[in-house]
């Protein structure tokens, strides 16, 4: 009997999302989503021991260096939601990495308002094969560069 090889959709957006917050295996991540589970393994597959879902984190009190937000086929408005609560997780340096399926340009728009409103940048994106990957950081983690004269 043959096992024919599939991969589920949104395989590659770990390590995208991984390169995208420039994490090593020393970093506290918390996973969210609702593949998050399924994540958590290929994350520690990938080196990564120092990991938890929201579903086994306990209280949000800044103990985070890293969210993982894997977002595939579910509403903005359901995300928005989400990352109110998360954000709670992350150190005042965290970095907030969501990766999703855009299908359209407004969806963009208010990804990047949502972050706006919750004092998030946004650093990065990368499209992948599914979608997009982004990541952001909190406006006050932010060095400032001095300003030339």
């Amino acid at each position: 009997m043959r096992k024919s090889k599939r991969t589920m959709r949104g395989d590659h957006i770990v390590p995208t999302m991984i390169k995208l917050a420039r994490c090593t295996n020393l970093h506290r991540i918390i996973m969210s989503g609702p593949a998050a589970p399924e994540r958590i393994f290929e994350l520690q597959r990938l080196g990564y021991s120092r990991v938890a879902t929201t579903a086994t984190c306990g209280l949000p009190r800044g103990q985070y260096d890293v969210a993982l937000v894997d977002w595939q086929l579910r509403s903005i408005s359901a995300l928005e939601t989400t990352l109110n609560w998360l954000v709670h997780f992350l150190t005042p340096a965290g970095v907030l990495v969501v990766g999703l399926a855009f299908n359209k340009y407004s969806d963009q728009r208010t990804l990047k308002s949502i972050f706006e409103r919750l004092g998030f940048q946004i650093e990065a994106g990368v499209r992948c094969e599914d979608g997009v990957a982004i990541s952001a950081r909190r406006l006050e983690a932010q060095i400032a560069l001095p300003r030339v004269a």
